[in-house]
C-alpha cells in the first residue's frame, strides 16, 4: 500500500521505499504493466504469474500475445546501496517515465508510473470510482464485505 514519488535520473535508476524493500527482497522482477506503468513483483510473486501464464493454452492468440508482452519487458533487478534499482531503456520509454514517478503498492506488485500519467488516470477515473466499486463489491465472493 501507499503512493511514493521520487525522480528517476538520466541513467535510468529509481529510488524504491525502504518500506517495500524490505517486502519484495533482494531481488525482483520488472515488467511492462497494464496502462502504460511498469509492474514490479517479489521473485515468488513473479513465479506464481509465469505459472499461470504456462497453463494458458498457445493456440489462443490472446495468450501468445499478452505472454508476449508481458514476458519480452521482463528484467530481474537487484537495490544499490541507495535503495535504487535500474529501470532499463525499453521499459522507461514504455512507461514515459522522463523525471518526477509515482511508486505505489497495489495488492501483490508495486506499480511505477510517470506523475503525469497518474495524475491523468486518477482525473479520468475519479468519477466513476463508486460505480466500479459497486460492481466489484456487489459480485460473487465479495457480496459480504
Amino acid at each position: 500500500m501507499g503512493e511514493f514519488h521520487h525522480n528517476i535520473d538520466d541513467k535510468g535508476r529509481l529510488i524504491i521505499p525502504s518500506k517495500f524493500r524490505t517486502e519484495l527482497g533482494e531481488k525482483l522482477i520488472i515488467t511492462r504493466g497494464l496502462d502504460k506503468c511498469l509492474f514490479i513483483y517479489s521473485l515468488p510473486e513473479w513465479d506464481k504469474i509465469v505459472k499461470r501464464l504456462k497453463t494458458l493454452p498457445f493456440t489462443n492468440k490472446d495468450a501468445r500475445n499478452f505472454t508476449r508482452f508481458f514476458l519480452s519487458g521482463a528484467t530481474e533487478c537487484e537495490f544499490d546501496r541507495q535503495g535504487r534499482i535500474n529501470i532499463t531503456s525499453p521499459l522507461v520509454s514504455y512507461a514515459d517515465l522522463t523525471k518526477e514517478c509515482v511508486v505505489i503498492g497495489a495488492n501483490d506488485r508495486l506499480e511505477i508510473w510517470s506523475s503525469s500519467i497518474w495524475e491523468d488516470f486518477l482525473s479520468n477515473n475519479e468519477d466513476n470510482l463508486a460505480d466500479i466499486a459497486e460492481n466489484l463489491f456487489t459480485s460473487g465472493d465479495y457480496e459480504t464485505l
